[in-house]
């Protein structure tokens, strides 16, 4: 029981950066369903970039460095695929589902690509990313589900908590999510609604490539041989699981990772019941979906703008 509470958190944490990202993409109104295709471009950009300076530096290698590099590289190539989905949806009008669709299948091919340029990869960078607190094993139990998890996952569950705040709490976050339920009415009040969607999507993005880092990194231990595009999808589902609540994302990630893996940890399963297991977070969240639509409560509803495109001269 113990180690399926530690994998469901190191796994739950993956899915809770790509739902924290994209909240706060849809709290601007922009529904981007290229999240996997960001994840898998984030996780291909920041194993490449430890690639290469392990490769540079060789045993000589800096933890803080070995750290940093890919996190930067990851946060740059998220951000990317978000300018990319903001100047098509935006500046170009395209449709937002179309795009975000494609967006997925460009992030796929890059991640393919890039995997097969340099064969693959077992990331020796991955040590550096599961070092632990000293003292977790002298506390038991306790130490394990608390304080046995690497840099990402602790990342993971401060950038949610501050997403949560500041999407509460602070005049920008106000402005985010008048944008995302009425963009004309912003734009009357004098809100950048374009400065605004460009903004939240980009940084959105470049949290969702983070889960794709940490899945890679913390969770399969450095293993960057295939393409990640299923922990985006799971990712999304999760932002409609928790009703567009990061805070709350941190429980449902938990939730979400358990329930992934609940097959492995079953004796006696087939490998075609496991496979129906995996579908259990998608089933949950259709379950939540129509009873929120049940209760009909605003709070818990999507932007009423979301997936609308929004130009000034239609207004």
């Amino acid at each position: 029981m113990l180690a399926f509470i530690v994998s469901s958190i190191r796994l739950g944490m993956a899915f809770l950066f790509g739902s924290t990202g994209e909240t706060i993409t849809e709290k601007s109104g922009h529904l981007n369903l290229g999240i996997p295709g960001v994840m898998c471009v984030g996780a291909s950009c920041g194993c490449f970039a430890e690639y290469l300076y392990l490769s540079e530096v060789g045993p000589d290698a800096n933890y803080f460095l070995a750290v940093l590099i890919p996190i930067i590289a990851t946060v740059i190539g998220g951000a990317v695929m978000g300018f990319i989905f903001s100047f098509l949806t935006v500046t170009l009008r395209a449709n937002q589902n179309v795009t975000g669709l494609a967006l997925t299948t460009f992030g796929v091919g890059v991640s393919d690509y890039m995997i097969a340029e340099t064969g693959p990869v077992y990331s020796k960078g991955s040590r550096f990313f599961t070092m632990t607190f000293p003292f977790a094993e002298d506390l038991g139990w306790f130490g394990e589900i608390f304080f046995s998890h690497g840099i990402l996952i602790y990342l993971a569950i401060i950038i949610a908590l501050v997403s949560s705040y500041i999407l509460t709490k602070t005049r920008v976050g106000l402005n985010l999510r008048s944008v995302g339920e009425n963009p004309a009415t912003a734009d009357a009040a004098g809100i950048n609604v374009s400065r605004y969607r460009y903004a939240s999507t980009c940084i959105g993005c470049a949290i969702a490539g983070l889960g794709g880092l940490s899945f890679i990194m913390d969770y399969l231990n450095g293993n960057w041989e295939y393409c990640i595009d299923a922990i985006g999808w799971l990712a999304i589902a999760l932002v409609i699981f928790t009703v567009w609540k990061p805070s709350l994302a941190i429980i449902g990630s938990v939730i979400f990772g358990g329930l992934y893996i609940a097959s492995s940890y079953i004796t006696g399963v087939s490998f075609a019941s496991k496979e129906l297991f995996k579908m259990l977070p998608y089933v949950v969240t259709i379950v939540v979906l129509v009873f929120t639509s049940i209760r009909d409560k605003r709070e818990n509803q999507p932007p009423q703008s979301l997936g609308l495109s929004y130009f000034r001269e239609e207004r």
